[in-house]
């Protein structure tokens, strides 16, 4: 199922933007990561690991409000990128709402 990509919030989308912008190493190895991560998500949307309701932290409820779901997607053992899927116009819409390494991602979730 093809999806369109999107960000959550300028906060996410000025991220992405900077991460591009840098002449970092590390900052160009996530850029990669993220690239092949948005390529798999436009290609099929349900791509990555979906995340039970009873698991979504209260943190993006506080943010975002109640979302439909939850799935995270595993760019390698110590990056995450999370995201959820709803409809636009009858297409479905992967929205991006944070990437965060695996010590984040684990506090985040309360598995730490």
């Amino acid at each position: 199922m093809r999806c369109i990509l999107s960000f959550a919030d300028e906060t996410i989308r000025a991220e992405w933007d900077r991460l591009n912008a840098s002449g970092r190493g590390e900052d160009k190895e996530l850029v990669s990561m993220l690239n092949r991560a948005f390529d798999a998500l436009e290609e099929n949307c349900q791509a990555g690991v979906y995340i039970q309701k009873k698991k979504i932290p209260k943190y993006y409820t506080k943010k975002y409000g109640e979302l439909p779901n939850l799935w995270k997607y595993n760019l390698n053992n110590s990056w995450r990128l999370v995201y959820f899927i709803t409809g636009a116009g009858g297409e479905p819409l992967s929205v991006v709402l944070e990437w965060m390494n695996h010590k984040e991602y684990e506090r985040r979730f309360g598995y730490a």
